[in-house]
């Protein structure tokens, strides 16, 4: 079997160099969708790698994880393999038929992230520092603080459960409302795909943002104590599971609860190549892998496959 689909490659081969192709133009394509923030790990790190290594082409798709879930439960994206942050998004899928299990490949921690070039970054030196609050500096009159859409993104509603969580953790009441306002703010929100780049740009003062992502863009961040950064699956309970909040979705009225942030991958049942889609998962989760998701600002994996 083996010495049948060594002579087939050849023939591809021979076929391919008979009109005027090189075998990597015969070479397959990996699909993959993923959650917007993992753009520097997947398209820079995994996907090349995995590619030379399985001579294959990747492609990759980044987006908010919710709005890829919904687009691949419509059945207008077909991809080998979807990583979502949070168990949300793969739940959509399994609910479709479209997932049967996800496997967590790592993890992260909600930060705030600053410009470098802000008139504010002083200031916002000074909290990452400890030497002032954070949330005090984000009511500074003219500080513009961007953040992603919470009906199509998992970040947009996981900052407003840090600032939740940081209402009772810090004793100030009010919070969300001085500096989210409404919890669907036009004024802040961006496509997760831009948003650390806006405010690499300058565009604003400060933005959530997930540590993985902040690091990969080598950006200066404020860390957040575990009791509102969403990391640790032990806090759920007596911690995570105590805020919620409301949405608008399709003019009905969602309540949404918070989850640990676990990245997880899966590959939906009408994958163009789900071995290949599987193929990649392995090697996320491989020690080389593993050690790509480290160097560019990600966490180990924790928790259980979903199913």
């Amino acid at each position: 079997m083996k010495h049948r689909h060594h002579q087939s490659s050849l023939a591809l081969i021979v076929a391919a160099s008979l009109l005027g192709l090189s075998p990597q133009a015969m070479a397959k394509d990996l699909h993959v969708a993923y959650a917007g923030s993992m753009g520097t790990v997947m398209d820079l790190h995994l996907g090349p790698a995995f590619a030379k290594a399985h001579n294959v082409q990747y492609q990759g798709e980044g987006q908010g994880a919710y709005g890829l879930a919904h687009l691949i439960a419509a059945h207008k994206l077909r991809t080998d393999v979807f990583v979502s942050i949070t168990p949300g998004p793969i739940e959509v899928l399994i609910k479709a038929g479209l997932v049967k299990e996800a496997f967590p490949v790592a993890s992260t921690a909600m930060c705030i992230a600053y410009s470098p070039d802000s008139p504010y970054a002083k200031d916002f030196k000074e909290a990452a520092e400890g030497k002032v609050p954070w949330y005090e500096i984000l009511q500074k009159p003219g500080v513009v603080f961007g953040r992603t859409d919470p009906k199509t993104d998992p970040q947009g509603q996981n900052i407003v459960f840090t600032f939740l969580l940081a209402e009772k953790y810090y004793h100030q009441p009010d919070l969300v409302n001085k500096v989210l306002g409404a919890v669907e703010n036009p004024q802040q929100i961006f496509t997760e795909a831009s948003l650390l780049s806006r405010l690499k740009s300058g565009q604003m003062a400060a933005s959530s943002g997930y540590l993985s992502a902040v690091k990969s863009l080598h950006l200066p961040y404020i860390t957040l104590p575990d009791q509102i950064n969403l990391s640790n699956p032990a806090m759920v309970k007596d911690w995570y599971s105590k805020v919620h909040f409301t949405l608008n979705v399709d003019g009905k009225s969602k309540t949404v609860h918070t989850q640990p942030l676990v990245f997880y991958a899966a590959v939906p049942v009408d994958a163009p190549d789900p071995q290949l889609g599987m193929a990649f998962i392995h090697f996320m989760t491989s020690p080389q892998g593993q050690t790509m998701f480290k160097e560019t600002g990600y966490n180990p994996p924790k928790g259980d496959v979903l199913k």
